[in-house]
């Protein structure tokens, strides 16, 4: 059975709610600790988006500050959104435009010299699909992992648990509901190859 399927609310509140997050369980999404780094995260989020062009290396402190893990080049344009920022990592020389929003509830891992058009939107989370289970503030999720030297054009979306290669391209304005390998172009929605690398 799929997560998103689960009828009954779960009772385990007492549990190590981050633990379950990262792991895909059933967790709650209002556990006092998560929304602290929550928390954490806009706060940095907004230093980050107010920070101007001349600020480069206020900038890049704070990418380093709320992210788990970069490389030592990287650009993000403001504005940037997340949920906690500490499960992304970011390779070598990663570049987003305008606009991007990940919603790392589980690890979004980005690889090498990979570039994001504008308002694109990865998210790992996801939420049952009876609505009192969802309604609960109980929810799941999903990672999300990109290879090196991933394209993907403005405003694509990645769906929870998506993997996509090395050498992928993603047509602008498509939506990734399913893993695709190495050396391909994807697009539409739902996302499909339209032509090998």
């Amino acid at each position: 059975m799929k997560l998103s399927d689960v009828k009954e609310i779960p009772t385990e509140r007492d549990a190590d709610q981050r633990e379950r997050m990262l792991r895909g369980d059933m967790y709650f999404s209002a556990d006092e600790a998560l929304v602290k780094e929550r928390h954490r995260a806009r706060r940095l989020c907004r230093a980050y988006n107010a920070t101007t062009e001349e600020q480069g290396e206020e900038r890049t402190r704070l990418l380093k500050e709320l992210l788990g893990g970069t490389g030592e080049a990287l650009t993000i344009e403001p504005d940037f959104t997340c949920d906690y920022g500490t499960y992304i990592t970011v390779g070598e020389n990663f570049y987003a435009n305008f606009g991007l929003v990940v919603l790392d509830t589980c690890p979004v891992r980005i690889g090498n010299n990979c570039m994001f058009g504008p308002r694109v939107s990865l998210f790992t989370a996801g939420h049952p699909l009876d609505p009192e289970v969802r309604n609960s503030g109980w929810e799941f999720g999903a990672p999300i992992t990109i290879g090196d030297n991933v394209w993907i054009g403005g405003g694509s979306i990645l769906n929870p648990g998506v993997t996509l290669g090395n050498n992928v391209v993603v047509g602008s304005g498509s939506v990734v509901t399913k893993s695709f390998g190495d050396n391909v172009v994807i697009a539409g929605n739902p996302a499909r190859v339209i032509r090998t690398l």
